[in-house]
């Protein structure tokens, strides 16, 4: 590439060199005729002798052209109209410069002979010379210079728009598209280097996303592995607190079954949070009657603070296990950061059974009410000293999108209020 521009340079050196050179050759080739006397005695001289017949004078023995009058000043001859265009009288000709001179026999004056300016030819000449001449370089430097501008568009300027395009693609993480190379451009010496970065950044982000992968499954491995000592630890505890007499020992154990259903509902968290990320969070719709919510309502209520309202006749498209999930978060989630009664009710809204569950604590700040549902997020205001991931409301969330429907976080003065949009069949 580099080559090729000397190349170029040296060549319109050479241009301009030749062109110059050119204009002053033009230019120094012109002479100017010189009238002397001899050259117009023989012009007079010539057509004293061809007076009765100036057709016949041999205008070419001439090296300059001339024009005779008679004794009227009416036009005799001329060797070019073009010359002597708008000369009707020998004082035409002075006017214009013109050389003059009268055509006698002895006393009797004949006419008059005149001649251009010979100066003025010349500098005509000079003009017509140095016009083709500027008009030839002009073309050979227009078409130079439509030649140069090819030659940056095609080696420079597409070159550069390739990369540009390469590289926002790199931005927008498409690593996929190589770059084409092309070494006869002048960024051919980077190109390659570039599809090699983009290689190399396609091959880091592929090794990203497997350890990431791993560690998705890692963590959902792990949270299915804990659940079953949880779950031993929880069923010891049934059995202690049933067969335990000394009242102390029985609130202890309480106390440690209260801590393993906590963590239970960690892991199960956990758990649903990767298998989300992994894709794996399913949802399999069924049309169930709407008593089923009041079945899970009952089954998450484990303090009794929950007063629901009868639940209006419909069928509902939900998957149950999952159901189940989304509001066992929610009353969960009261019961730790309210620890007051629970309001359930029931309308309908649109094609959606609107199901709201209000507790009476301090709520959120309403900047967070966005926020509630971003993974690993816990509310500012009522959330320090007390144990959770930040995942119940973003999984809950993220259940209702798959089964069709919605969750609304709402908060007013009277307290939080969750709102389930559950789709009717």
């Amino acid at each position: 590439m580099i080559k090729g521009f000397r190349k170029f340079f040296i060549y319109l050196t050479i241009l301009l060199i030749g062109s110059i050179t050119l204009l002053i050759l033009v230019a120094g080739s012109t002479y100017y005729d010189e009238n002397d006397s001899i050259t117009l005695n023989a012009i007079v001289q010539t057509a004293k002798e061809n007076w009765k017949n100036p057709e016949a004078i041999d205008k070419t023995q001439f090296d300059t052209d001339f024009m005779i009058f008679g004794r009227n000043n009416e036009k005799l001859f001329t060797t070019s109209e073009k010359v002597f265009s708008g000369i009707n009288v020998p004082l035409d000709a002075a006017r214009e410069g013109m050389c003059t001179m009268t055509v006698n026999d002895g006393e009797i004056f004949l006419g008059t002979v005149v001649i251009p300016n010979s100066a003025k030819v010349g500098f005509q000449r000079t003009i017509r010379r140095l016009t083709i001449a500027i008009i030839f370089i002009t073309a050979a430097l227009l078409i130079t210079y439509i030649t140069f501008l090819h030659y940056i568009n095609k080696n420079v300027v597409k070159p550069f728009n390739r990369m540009k395009e390469f590289a926002g693609l790199v931005a927008q993480g498409r690593l996929d598209e190589p770059l084409i190379m092309d070494r006869n451009n002048i960024f051919g010496a980077f190109t390659e280097s570039f599809d090699i970065m983009r290689e190399e950044l396609k091959a880091a982000r592929q090794r990203e996303q497997n350890l990431k992968l791993k560690e998705k499954e890692l963590v959902a491995s792990l949270s299915h592995d804990l659940k079953t000592p949880v779950t031993g630890i929880k069923a010891i505890c049934g059995v202690l607190s049933v067969k335990l007499q000394d009242e102390y020992l029985k609130t202890k154990v309480d106390n440690i079954e209260q801590k393993t259903q906590e963590i239970s509902t960690l892991l199960n968290d956990l758990m649903a949070s990767a298998l989300d990320d992994l894709g794996e969070m399913n949802v399999n719709l069924t049309e169930e009657v709407a008593d089923i919510i009041m079945t899970i309502v009952e089954e998450h209520d484990i303090y009794g603070k929950v007063n629901s309202e009868d639940i209006p006749d419909c069928i509902l498209k939900l998957d149950r296990n999952r159901m189940s999930q989304v509001i066992g978060n929610i009353i969960n989630n009261s019961y730790k950061y309210a620890d007051t009664k629970i309001d359930i009710s029931y309308a309908f809204s649109g094609n959606f059974l609107e199901m709201r569950i209000r507790d009476y604590g301090e709520g959120v700040d309403p900047e967070e009410l966005e926020l509630l549902t971003n993974k690993f997020y816990r509310g500012k205001k009522n959330a320090a000293g007390k144990d959770g991931s930040g995942l119940g409301l973003y999984i809950s969330s993220e259940l209702m999108k798959k089964m069709q429907g919605q969750l609304i976080c709402i908060n007013d003065k009277e307290g939080f209020e969750v709102r389930l949009m559950i789709p009717l069949a």
